[in-house]
C-alpha cells in the first residue's frame, strides 16, 4: 500500500476497531491459478499474536483452502468509511482555484499466513462467536443453539475454518489531513449538509 506520513495510522487498537465495525474482508491469496480474492467476514482476536489474529470460515466447496500456496502470505483488506470530496467545499477554491477532487477513506491491510481448521469443535466455537458479535445489537439476538443440533452439524460439515496470525498491520486514514484548516472545515461542513449514511460515517471518522 502506498503510504503517506500524514495519513499513516499505526495504533493497533484503532485498526482493530475498524476491523470490528467493518469485518467483511477482501482476502487476497496466491494460488496455483494466480492471485484470487474472496470476500469473507473475519473476527479479530486482539490478544492473540503480536498484531492480533483473524478468524473466519469459507465454504468447503471454495477451492481457496486447498489451492493457496503453502507458506505464502495472504492479505486481508478491510475498507472503512469512504466518500468523494468535491473541491467546491474548499474555501481555497475561491481564493486560488488551485484545487482538485479527491476521495477520503480509511483502510486496514492485515498480512499473515493462512491456516486451515476442520475440527468441528473449533468451527462451532467460531460460528457461535461470530454470530454473537453480529447479533449483539439486536433486541432479540439469534443464537446458533436456536437451530436444530443436527442441522447445525450438517452446516459445520459444509465449511472450513481459516485463521491468520497477523504479522504486519498497515492503516491508512486519508481524511484531509494534508489540507489547510479552512479546507478541512469546509469538507466537514459539506459532509454535514449531506443527509446520507456514507457522509455521516465519513464525517464521524474525520472528526475523530
Amino acid at each position: 500500500m502506498y503510504e503517506v506520513a500524514a495519513f499513516r495510522e499505526e495504533r493497533v487498537e484503532v485498526m482493530h476497531a475498524l476491523i470490528g465495525v467493518h469485518p467483511l474482508a477482501t482476502l487476497v491469496a496466491l494460488t496455483a491459478q494466480g492471485l484470487e480474492a474472496n470476500h469473507i467476514p473475519l473476527l479479530v482476536e486482539p490478544e492473540s499474536g503480536p498484531f492480533g489474529t483473524l478468524r473466519g470460515h469459507v465454504a468447503r466447496a471454495n477451492p481457496l483452502w486447498r489451492t493457496v500456496c503453502a507458506g505464502s502470505e495472504v492479505l486481508a483488506v478491510f475498507q472503512g468509511p469512504a466518500g468523494y470530496i468535491t473541491p467546491s467545499w474548499y474555501p481555497s477554491k475561491v481564493q486560488t482555484g488551485k484545487v482538485v477532487p479527491t476521495w477520503n477513506y480509511a483502510v486496514v491491510h492485515a498480512h499473515g499466513q493462512l491456516r486451515i481448521h476442520e475440527d468441528a469443535a473449533w468451527l462451532r466455537a467460531l460460528v457461535t462467536q461470530l454470530t454473537a458479535r453480529q447479533e449483539s445489537q439486536r433486541a432479540n439476538p439469534w443464537q446458533v443453539t436456536d437451530a436444530p443440533r443436527d442441522y447445525v452439524d450438517a452446516m459445520l460439515e459444509a465449511i472450513v475454518g481459516i485463521e491468520i496470525t497477523i504479522t504486519r498491520l498497515q492503516g491508512k486514514w486519508k481524511m484531509s489531513q494534508n489540507r489547510q484548516p479552512q479546507d478541512r472545515d469546509g469538507v466537514i461542513a459539506g459532509l454535514s449538509a449531506q443527509d446520507d449514511d456514507t457522509s455521516r460515517s465519513l464525517l464521524d471518522a474525520m472528526r475523530k
